[in-house]
């Protein structure tokens, strides 16, 4: 995070004089002296500057050899190397992490939220074969209280450091009148570079190819408006709860914040050692919702669903609210994060090379003739 500012207050228009003196209501007039600054319309520039400084050693362990400059800037500068490609395609990516923050925040755990915004972005540039260069953060508040702002960017900082990118900059704001005190939204934008033979997608998928699964954290960044009227709303469940499924007398609450599995590295090192055709980054949507996105026309992949055990996370969300099975295919990703299809004489070495960087993988099914739609069949493995 590069600096902060305030983009909403009430009764401020944000804006300070030439000479940064207060206005005065009194101005002139004997016995009325009052002033008005900044901080009365909520707004603390000390604390966002103060914020900023708890991050800066975080922020430093992401940078990049192209990375120029530092932080404080008021834009962040990135020198690519284009002596590296034939023709540079940059890919971009921006989202948030939905009401996952709305459980981070009951619990007042800060630190793996930016993980999960990370998560959301990065691995969405990797699916079309991108290297992910760097990421410029954005975090609104109610009020900047700095150790928690610092918890939040650390957990971005981990997250960029995991996929490799630079977190080059980004703004902090603070929304008196907007947001309460202790409420927060982030979001962030990803850039990254590919070269142009090697975009990856539906163009490249072939009949015959394997379906490689990379198993999922959990629940990762996706569904939780479902989850909190399930569990929490109509489930009356608390955060504090132990379930005996989750094992290791784990909460619910830390079952909900388990940050997202990035899969930035281990795709970019799948691609240097496998024919790989495409990746399918599962969000919003589920496994089918993502799949098919690249699947060409003439093509269907088959999923068959008794190859992996969903955590139990699923069971109790489906279990709690009486959810249909399309109804949960559709929302949550079932256990599998990332799927990469690869082509067949590769399938093999494609699990291999996963298993051994720590990633759970297995083939899931192969593409077939069809007309670009994603068959899932059997049942779930269960207990």
């Amino acid at each position: 995070m590069t600096h902060v500012s305030e983009r909403n207050s009430a009764g401020s228009n944000g804006a300070e004089g030439a000479d940064h003196q207060p206005w005065s209501a009194g101005a002139g007039r004997s016995g009325r002296k009052r002033t008005v600054t900044y901080a009365d319309a909520g707004v603390s520039i000390d604390a966002g500057e103060r914020a900023v400084e708890l991050l800066k050693s975080k922020v430093k362990k992401t940078t990049r050899p192209e990375v120029m400059g530092d932080l404080g800037g008021f834009a962040g500068l990135f020198k690519l190397n284009t002596q590296k490609y034939k023709s540079p395609i940059l890919a971009s990516s921006t989202d948030g992490v939905g009401t996952k923050l709305v459980i981070a925040q009951q619990l007042n755990i800060h630190d793996t939220i930016g993980i999960d915004l990370v998560a959301m972005v990065v691995d969405d540039l990797v699916a079309c074969g991108a290297e992910p260069l760097f990421l410029l953060d954005y975090i609104a508040c109610g009020e900047v209280v700095p150790d928690k702002v610092a918890e939040i960017g650390a957990g971005i900082a981990d997250g960029c450091r995991y996929a490799g990118c630079a977190l080059l900059g980004g703004e902090t704001a603070e929304h008196p009148g907007v947001l309460r005190p202790d409420e927060y939204d982030v979001s962030a934008t990803g850039v990254g570079v590919v070269e142009e033979s090697e975009i990856l997608g539906a163009h490249r998928v072939e009949i015959g190819d394997a379906v490689i699964a990379m198993r999922s954290s959990g629940l990762h960044s996706n569904g939780y408006s479902l989850v909190r009227h399930v569990l929490l709303g109509a489930g009356r469940m608390r955060l504090d709860t132990v379930v005996e499924d989750f094992g290791r007398q784990r909460t619910l609450g830390e079952e909900l914040l388990t940050p997202t599995k990035i899969y930035a590295k281990d795709c970019l090192g799948l691609i240097e050692e496998t024919d790989v055709r495409a990746f399918s980054h599962v969000t919003g949507g589920g496994i089918p919702g993502n799949l098919v996105r690249i699947l060409p026309e003439h093509a269907d992949a088959v999923v068959d669903r008794s190859s992996w055990r969903p955590q139990s996370i699923f069971d109790l969300i489906q279990a709690k609210g009486r959810i249909e099975d399309t109804e949960m295919e559709a929302t949550f990703n079932m256990g599998v994060g990332m799927f990469a299809i690869v082509s067949a004489d590769d399938a093999d070495r494609a699990m291999a090379y996963l298993t051994g960087r720590g990633v759970e993988a297995w083939q899931v099914g192969e593409v077939i003739e069809g007309t670009g739609q994603v068959q899932m069949v059997g049942q779930y493995t269960r207990g």
